[in-house]
Order: structure tokens, then C-alpha cells, then sequence
């Protein structure tokens, strides 16, 4: 399984899981919206200073897990996550760059993208793509 297997279910399918490793090797995990962007799995943090954002700066090895809502069909990306903000990125850059990766974990319009764009500005949000490594899953 590769992929581009698995990008129409990250496409439609947004319920997530992201595992990280502590600093002890093991395991966190936390709960995320996640999409399928640019040949990434994909998310936003909005809390930059979250578990998972500091595992991730520290090691960017991870898996992406997302699942139907009756848990019956998964897809797992395991790879490398690169981590995208305002600190490594020009402003407007960034801001599209946010706007894109909501729609892919989303796929509906924001009701109002000024405020959306000051909120991720505000809160210093990061956008984590997941470079696909090994893909495996239930799909049916």
C-alpha cells in the first residue's frame, strides 16, 4: 500500500491520531483533524507548545492514524513530520499555506478567513506534514 492508496479515505475521513515518541521512547498520543495534502498526511496545532509539538521538534518520527466514525476502516501514514510556522515562513506564505491544510482536513470553507487567519496568527499554530514512509491500513 502506498499513498496515493490511501489519499481519497485521508480526503474524506478526518478523525485522526497522531503517536509521538517522549522523551523516554514512549509512546504519546493525541487527537487530531487530519487530511491528505501536497503527498503528506497533514494537520494544524493550534497549541504550539503542545506534547506533540515538542516531541515532534525534538523527533520527527511519527505515525498519523486516521479512522471512519464507526472505527471499522483505518489508514496509518508512518514517516517524518515537517513542522511549518510563522518562525520558518513568510507571513503570506504561511497564511495560505493554513488555509489549504484546514480545506484538506476539513473540506468545507471557513465562515469567516480573516478571523481564522488572526486566530492562527494569534495562537501560533503549526501546520505538520507527514512525509509517507510506510502505509498500511483497513480499507475496504
Amino acid at each position: 500500500m502506498d499513498f496515493e492508496d490511501v489519499r481519497p479515505f485521508l480526503e474524506t475521513h478526518h478523525r485522526g491520531v497522531i503517536a509521538t515518541r517522549r522523551p523516554n521512547g514512549a509512546t504519546h498520543s493525541s487527537i487530531v483533524v487530519c487530511g491528505a495534502y501536497d503527498g503528506h498526511a497533514a494537520f494544524v496545532s493550534v497549541y504550539p507548545r503542545s506534547q506533540k509539538i515538542r516531541n515532534l521538534r525534538r523527533d520527527p518520527n511519527c505515525t498519523v492514524l486516521a479512522v471512519t466514525d464507526d472505527w471499522r476502516q483505518w489508514a496509518a501514514i508512518e514517516g517524518q513530520a515537517k513542522l511549518f510556522d510563522y518562525s520558518n515562513m513568510d507571513v503570506e506564505e504561511a497564511r495560505v499555506m493554513l488555509r489549504k491544510v484546514y480545506m484538506a482536513c476539513s473540506h468545507t470553507e471557513h465562515p469567516d478567513w480573516d478571523e481564522y487567519d488572526q486566530a492562527m496568527i494569534d495562537q501560533d499554530a503549526v501546520i505538520v506534514l507527514v512525509e509517507p514512509e510506510r502505509v498500511y491500513g483497513l480499507l475496504r
